[in-house]
């Protein structure tokens, strides 16, 4: 398993501290970015960095995590990307069921949200598999035409 990550400034401590669950788990990472509070950097930039790094990957159990105020963006700009299923998750229960359904493989998370157990919430998305049905298969080959 191999998680992308990227977060514009609202995002980038709530990414730092992912991070370092991360490691304390042992899961490897890629860091895009934002490594600083940079007023005047663009949530696309990373998100874009993420789904490309994503697009190009072979391996089903890999997934992102992107980070902005909201999530809202990030999961805009991550979508225009074929084969990118980006869902934002304020809760376990959405995170499951958007990789169970939609087989999500971006999980886009809300900074200014201080509600959320944001662990929970990877964990959820983390250990939850597709579902093998043919209905959710071919929803999300769907998902990927233009």
């Amino acid at each position: 398993m191999h998680v992308y990550l990227g977060a514009d400034h609202r995002g980038f401590q709530l990414k730092d501290e992912i991070l370092a669950w991360l490691q304390g788990r042992q899961i490897q990472f890629t860091d895009f970015g934002a490594h600083e509070y940079d007023a005047e950097d663009d949530f696309n930039d990373y998100a874009k960095k993420v789904a490309v790094a994503m697009t190009s990957n072979t391996d089903p159990d890999d997934f992102g995590i992107l980070l902005c105020g909201s999530g809202q963006g990030m999961a805009m700009q991550a979508n225009r990307f074929k084969g990118i299923r980006a869902a934002i998750c304020s809760s376990a229960m959405e995170a499951m069921e958007a990789r169970m359904h939609n087989n999500a493989n971006i999980l886009c998370l809300s900074a200014d949200e201080n509600s959320h157990n944001y662990i929970e919430i990877i964990n959820a998305f983390m250990d939850t598999k597709p579902l093998p049905d043919e209905k959710y298969q071919r929803r999300c080959a769907k998902l990927d035409e233009i």
